[in-house]
C-alpha cells in the first residue's frame, strides 16, 4: 500500500511548505499530497486554505493577493518559531523540489468554495513545465474542475475527493470521468467502497494518521493513503 505525505511532513513542519516537502522527499514513501489556490495575479500557490489566517502572520482571502504581496507574509512561525522564514511556495517550486525523485505528487484544486478560473489549465501547465504529466494527480471536491482537467488532459491520472458515502462510487467516477476515488477514513470500510475495491477502482483514504487504521486498510486492498506522520505510518506496514 502506497504512503502520501499529506501536505508534507506535516506532523513535524509546517503543512503545504518547502521545509514540510523537503523533509517528504527524504522517505522512501510513494509520493506527498498538496492542496493549490490562485493568487490576484494569476500565480497557482500552495496553500490549504481559501484564507491565510490560520498558516500565516497575515489574515485575508489568497485570491485578493499577489505573489509578491504573499511573500511578505511568515508562514512558519503559527507552527514553531525555528520556521519562520517559511513563505508561501508556489506549485513550480514545489514541482522543481520533486524534479528529480521518484515520488508522485497529488494536486488537490481547491476549487470547490472559490471557483478560480482557468485554474487547471494553470496547473497543468506547471506540470508540463517540468516534466511531470506521469507522476501526478489531480484531485478535487469540484467535480467539475475534474471534468475540465479529463477534457484538456485526459491522460493525466485524476481523482475524485468524497467526504460522504455514495451507493455506487465506480458508476459516478466513470461519469465524471476519473481515474480514482479519494475517501474520508470513516467512510473507506463502508459497504460501498469495498464494493467499488472489488469491481477494481483505485480507492486511496485521507486522513491516516493511526497505525491499527493503515494496517486494516492494507488487508481491505485499499491502494494508497494520505497521512501527516508517513514515518509512524511506514513503521506500521514494514
Amino acid at each position: 500500500m502506497d504512503i502520501f505525505a499529506h501536505r508534507g511532513v506535516s506532523i513535524n513542519y509546517p503543512e503545504n511548505t518547502l521545509a514540510a516537502f523537503q523533509a517528504a522527499a527524504k522517505l522512501p514513501i510513494a509520493g506527498v499530497e498538496l492542496d493549490v489556490h490562485l493568487t490576484a495575479d494569476k500565480e497557482v500557490v500552495v496553500i490549504h486554505d481559501e484564507t491565510i489566517d490560520r498558516t500565516s502572520n497575515g489574515s485575508g482571502y489568497v485570491k485578493d493577493f499577489t505573489l509578491q504581496q504573499l511573500r511578505t507574509f511568515d508562514f512558519g512561525s503559527w507552527f514553531s518559531r525555528e520556521f519562520g522564514d517559511e513563505v508561501i511556495p508556489t506549485l513550480g517550486e514545489v514541482l522543481e523540489l520533486f524534479a528529480g525523485t521518484n515520488h508522485r505528487i497529488n494536486i488537490e484544486l481547491k476549487t470547490d468554495i472559490i471557483a478560480y478560473e482557468g485554474i487547471e489549465a494553470l496547473v497543468l501547465k506547471e506540470v508540463a513545465a517540468q516534466q511531470m504529466t506521469e507522476r501526478v494527480i489531480i484531485s478535487s471536491f469540484n467535480h467539475e474542475s475534474l471534468q475540465t482537467v479529463s477534457k484538456i488532459a485526459p491522460y493525466i491520472e485524476s481523482a475524485a475527493l468524497f467526504a460522504e458515502v455514495l451507493v455506487d462510487f465506480p458508476t459516478y467516477i466513470a461519469l465524471i470521468p476519473a481515474k480514482a476515488l479519494h475517501v474520508s477514513l470513516p467512510t473507506s470500510f463502508r459497504k460501498s467502497v469495498k464494493l467499488a475495491l472489488t469491481e477494481g477502482a483505485t480507492v486511496r483514504v485521507y486522513t491516516v494518521n493511526e497505525q491499527r487504521d493503515a494496517r486494516s486498510l492494507q488487508q481491505l486492498g485499499v491502494q494508497a493513503i494520505f497521512t501527516d506522520d508517513p514515518e509512524k505510518i511506514l513503521r506500521a506496514l514494514s
